[in-house]
């Protein structure tokens, strides 16, 4: 799961993205507003943590802003504020919830698997399309139609994590490439055509219908002639 942290105090920062990512999250971070919107409108993350209080725009307008382009992506809000009045301001803005500073570390934790879990829509953390299901809580790829399964790796997981939660759009291959590798990673296209294939043998293993098409000149689409 890939979170964002849009947090300008450096210590802070620097404690929540080691905390997160000993928790197995992926996290990027940018500690200006500006910057930290930009990053929201890539919709590559699962998870946006915002603080308040920022440089060149306040997490209130960041979140206010998202939700006007149609980004659904849940935003934990971060700030120092515990008055019920801001608590309002911020679910009002668009923030999914409100953890006020200082927290304790398994306090956040708890709230992030909750908005992941809202995130991945499903009771039981599997996600559905076509002829296939994921289980989010052991990568695990199968067909529903014969049972057969099979273990994915953390890239071909990922990728058709992406996908199904997408499964109406089309994934460029830059969305796919900073999705699954990062905004500082140096990783080329040729990586997601990669991993790309090493996911489409997957589904044919198990025996899905769904398949990976590509869309020339622009990315890629889950389809599936049953849906």
């Amino acid at each position: 799961m890939r979170l964002l942290l849009v947090e300008d105090e450096k210590r802070m920062a620097q404690a929540l993205c080691e905390i997160l990512r000993l928790e197995k999250y992926e996290v990027d971070h940018f500690a200006n507003g500006i910057e930290g919107l930009a990053a929201i409108e890539s919709n590559i993350y699962d998870i946006v943590i915002l603080d308040v209080m920022l440089p060149g725009m306040n997490g209130y307008e960041i979140a206010k802003l998202a939700r006007q382009k149609g980004i659904r992506t849940p935003i934990l809000m971060l700030t120092a504020k515990a008055e019920l009045d801001d608590k309002v301001t911020g679910l009002d803005s668009g923030a999914d919830d409100y953890l006020t500073k200082p927290f304790m570390t398994k306090e956040l934790l708890a709230r992030l698997r909750a908005l992941g879990r809202r995130n991945i829509n499903t009771s039981d953390g599997t996600l559905t399309y076509g002829d296939i299901s994921l289980d989010t809580n052991t990568s695990t790829l199968s067909c529903i139609r014969n049972g057969q399964s099979v273990r994915l790796s953390e890239k071909e997981y990922r990728i058709l994590e992406y996908l199904i939660s997408n499964n109406k759009q089309i994934l460029t291959r830059e969305q796919l490439a900073v999705k699954i590798w990062g905004f500082e990673s140096e990783a080329e296209y040729n990586n997601v055509e990669v991993y790309m294939s090493f996911t489409r043998k997957k589904l044919v293993f198990v025996g899905a219908k769904t398949e990976i098409k590509a869309v020339r000149g622009i990315g890629y689409e889950l389809r599936c002639d049953d849906v």
